[in-house]
């Protein structure tokens, strides 16, 4: 890295950074003020939003949502800023990080955020005008623009990611001691257990080992959110994000494994009687049983109120008739949180219910060893590990003792309960995955040598390796910040989604951009990497697609949210 340090004898970081930070915030929350305005207005009619009209102007409502996102990124980039500069803990790597970040995502804002690959989010469509981007010329937000990330930046940040190589992350991710604790202990566990064998069993597309699932609940991994009363931590969702990000980091499919406890755990408790919370919380908490989520049609889709799987009172049971698709680790499952429709008369969301149906677990010869449940694999690109399946319920009997809450109708209202702790712990794996990108193509660009010497030193190498580090951290404060608000008990799905929405898709990035550094090697299996892009894509899709996720949030923005 010669060329870095003869780039560098000048210090690339900018003077005052974190009031450059606040004041690009503002600007960039000033355009979206604007923006949602107008977009506001051509999407009401007769005072109220119109449904037709946010579908015709779907790109720009959807634009919205990720520019909304961006503001949220640059103000919690500012937040991060003034805490670390507070604890005197706003060193090189961190500046760097955050000003590369922040320049990166204002050059965007001003010429287009990438919301896939051919699709962008540009100002003008949304509504703003020259003179509305006027704020983006004030001197704090051009010299971000200008000098935030340029090459003596990048390269530099290269090269102190070289020095740092061995810490859990990349700079100091602003948590208290006691979570980067738990952070270094998963770290521990999946260097020891995971990361060694985690591309064998990817190949071999094979089920997490028992024994890794059970050393996870003799970690409390099933238990970290639930009250203490119930066998759990009783800790907080940032918790949860830490923990979900290392195992994640090692395979998502062992991130994984704990989103199932989460759904169930939420459900059981936001709509639970008492009876069935003291049921079957302990065992969750413990690894006694192990859930899946059973709510996705073939026809469905996020469409949840075209529901048709039926279940019909009889007697002390409900049978169940109807199909499952795209259901995670049902085989090994003991409970499935089930949604179905109890009335038939009742369309749309209103005759749902849900169930914590029972079942044997069943293995790869016999997956569902059960009266009334049948299924077959969905094979996958990546995100193994557990097994995706199409479930065929023909009566299958849930005992009626089980319908969540012991009242009909509730179970859309009761699943949305879940979404927000969902999304957040779902873009808690994405930053893993994009972690696990980046060290692999560190790791590569480092040992692989090209014209007499490592290709990390030639700068689009470097350039990539460095835009990856400040993405996952600026990701990385959004994701956090989504958590404290769920831990303080306010509303947080905006926060939850945006989160989710901006981690997939760096997730994506950090993969795509890893296996290019990798060059050929990087298409060949044995290649980990092979398997990171294939796990990060899924992302995108699950939890809500991002088209799905951006028009949720837009929705919520244009009704009144901030």
């Amino acid at each position: 890295m010669v060329a870095a340090a003869e780039m560098t004898r000048e210090s690339p970081i900018l003077a005052d950074l974190p009031r450059l930070l606040a004041e690009a915030h503002r600007a960039v929350e000033s355009l979206y003020g604007q923006a949602k305005a107008r977009i506001g207005a051509k999407v009401t009619a007769e005072r109220k939003l119109s449904a037709h009209l946010i579908d015709r102007e779907q790109h720009a409502v959807h634009g919205l949502a990720w520019l909304a996102t961006y503001a949220a990124v640059l103000r919690e980039l500012s937040a991060y800023a003034a805490r670390l500069t507070e604890g005197q803990k706003f060193g090189e790597i961190e500046q760097l990080l955050a000003q590369i970040a922040a320049g990166e995502y204002l050059a965007q804002v001003q010429g287009g955020i990438p919301m896939n690959q051919a699709e962008f989010a540009r100002l003008p469509e949304l509504g703003l005008t020259r003179t509305d981007l006027a704020v983006l010329d004030r001197p704090p937000v051009q010299a971000l623009l200008t000098d935030g990330n340029n090459a003596a930046a990048r390269l530099r940040l290269v090269e102190l990611m070289i020095a740092a190589k061995g810490t859990a992350t990349f700079g100091d991710c602003g948590l208290d001691d006691t979570l980067e604790e738990m952070r270094l202990s998963m770290r521990r566990f999946v260097e020891d257990k995971v990361a060694p064998n985690a591309h064998r069993w990817h190949l071999e597309d094979a089920y997490v080992p028992m024994a890794i699932v059970e050393e996870l609940a003799s970690l409390g991994v099933f238990a970290l959110t639930l009250p203490e009363q119930y066998g759990g931590l009783g800790l907080g969702k940032e918790s949860m994000c830490v923990v979900s990000e290392e195992l994640s980091r090692g395979w998502i499919a062992v991130g994984s494994l704990g989103t199932r406890a989460e759904i169930a755990c939420e459900l059981i408790m936001g709509g639970g009687t008492d009876a069935q919370k003291d049921q079957w919380l302990p065992k969750i908490a413990s690894g006694e049983i192990l859930p899946t989520a059973v709510f996705t049609e073939p026809n469905t889709g996020s469409d949840l109120g075209s529901l048709r799987t039926r279940a019909v009172k009889d007697g002390d049971v409900y049978k169940v008739t109807g199909n499952k698709t795209w259901i995670t680790h049902p085989a090994r499952a003991d409970i499935m949180t089930l949604l179905a429709r109890t009335d038939a008369k009742e369309p749309g969301y209103k005759g749902l219910s849900m169930f914590i149906a029972e079942k044997p677990r069943g293995h790869d010869a016999d997956p569902f060893p059960v009266t009334g449940m049948s299924g077959s694999e969905i094979e996958v690109l990546g995100y193994r590990g557990m097994k995706e399946y199409e479930i065929r319920f023909e009566d299958f009997e849930v005992k009626a003792e089980n319908l969540l809450g012991q009242e009909e109708g509730q179970g859309f209202k009761q699943l949305m309960q879940t979404f927000e702790s969902a999304r957040i712990q779902t873009a808690a794996r994405a930053l893993g995955v994009a972690q696990n990108a980046l060290d692999v193509g560190l790791d590569y660009a480092m040992a692989r040598s090209q014209f007499g010497k490592p290709i990390v030193s030639f700068p689009r190498i470097a350039d990539k390796l460095a835009l990856m580090a400040a993405e996952i951290m600026a990701a990385r404060q959004l994701v956090y910040h989504s958590a404290r608000e769920k831990d303080a008990g306010r509303r947080c799905d905006l926060e939850a989604g945006m989160a989710k929405l901006l981690g997939a898709r760096v997730a994506w990035s950090a993969a795509d951009n890893a296996l290019q550094i990798h060059g050929g090697n990087g298409f060949a299996l044995e290649f980990q990497i092979s398997r990171i892009l294939c796990d990060a894509r899924i992302l995108n899709i699950f939890e809500g697609a991002a088209e799905i996720q951006a028009q949720v949030i837009a929705r919520r923005l244009l009704e009144g949210g901030n």
